[in-house]
């Protein structure tokens, strides 16, 4: 049977996501690993990284858990999905704590600057971003992803976040989002996607992500 990791190195929703996963793993023959070693993360087929909390404090307990390197072999040689943090921490550097990432896709991490800006209520915007919002699939004619087959464009998602992607070349973004100014809430590289929403806290939707993941061949 083959098996898909989730990542736990001390910084995630691990439970949520896992059992997200779990679900969306029914009737696909796919076993879900909640794995606490490197060895785990280099035996799966497909690996989910999610993320919580400060840029540095994830950043090094990934080093610290030694997976950091069986993180970066999974981005080269099967499907990885990011998640929140987890999508963060694939890009080059984060203005959170001036950290350093692991480098997978160029770009940059980014902090809201929303001062003083008015919502369409009349109400100042708040970070984080918190609630759900909804994300436009693609842009400039670019094609969807698979990862978002049978998922309505525009579809809400569940958002907790105060720093958001934004990767270097527009071709890695794929999905856009509405806060104040539009930004980018999920990436797409290769076998690589990820995404700032928490497709576990993000109903049905969230689950057919997650299952779109666990069926993707790029």
């Amino acid at each position: 049977m083959k098996t898909v990791a989730v990542v736990d190195y001390g910084m995630g929703n691990l439970r949520s996501v896992t059992q997200a996963v779990v679900h969306a793993a029914q009737g696909l023959a796919i076993e879900v690993v909640w794995a606490r070693t490197a060895a785990e993360v280099m035996a799966a087929q497909r690996v989910v990284l999610p993320g919580q909390g400060a840029m540095r404090d994830c950043m090094q307990e990934l080093r610290d858990s030694g997976m950091q390197d069986a993180v970066l072999h999974a981005a080269a040689h099967k499907p990885l999905l990011g998640v929140c943090v987890g999508m963060q921490m694939l890009l080059e550097h984060s203005e959170e704590q001036d950290t350093p990432s692991l480098g997978l896709i160029a770009g940059r991490v980014r902090k809201f600057d929303l001062a003083g800006r008015m919502q369409a209520d009349g109400s100042r915007y708040k970070v984080p971003h918190m609630g759900w919002n909804t994300v436009q699939q693609s842009a400039d004619g670019r094609a969807v992803h698979p990862v978002w087959a049978d998922i309505a464009d525009q579809s809400h998602f569940y958002f907790v976040h105060s720093y958001y992607a934004q990767p270097s070349d527009l071709c890695h973004s794929a999905g856009q989002t509405r806060y104040g100014e539009d930004f980018c809430s999920a990436v797409a590289r290769d076998n690589i996607f990820a995404t700032q929403f928490h497709p576990e806290k993000s109903a049905a939707q969230g689950l057919t992500l997650y299952r779109n993941f666990l069926r993707w061949n790029p």
